[in-house]
């Protein structure tokens, strides 16, 4: 199976443990890496905004990610959530056999 990580900046831990565990749980993603501190400066709406976020890595297949997707914007708190997507193009032989069994449907 294609393996990916997606990477997604939120604003809160309540925040990122909610979407994550909802991403496991749903067997969306099998595993979601919370990082804090994160200073994020952007553009938005003609302004430059600094802000303090989390980065989540979540670890998926590539058949899952059109549903991640729209489940990240159905939980996200941002009007447009930052949401991309980076291929594993190599890694643990173990690590990702586990991470198909965890996203595979018995």
């Amino acid at each position: 199976m294609d393996s990916y990580v997606l990477l997604v900046t939120v604003g809160s831990v309540t925040e990122a443990k909610t979407i994550a565990r909802a991403l496991v749980e749903e067997r969306l993603a099998a595993c979601v890496n919370i990082i804090p501190g994160l200073s994020s400066i952007y553009q938005w709406q003609g302004k430059v905004c600094e802000d303090q976020e989390l980065l989540l890595l979540v670890k998926a297949q590539g058949s899952q990610v059109a549903a991640l997707r729209e489940r990240i914007a159905y939980l996200h708190s941002n009007v447009v959530p930052e949401v991309m997507t980076l291929p594993i193009s190599d890694g643990s032989t173990r690590y990702l056999k586990w991470l198909d069994s965890c996203l595979t449907p018995s």
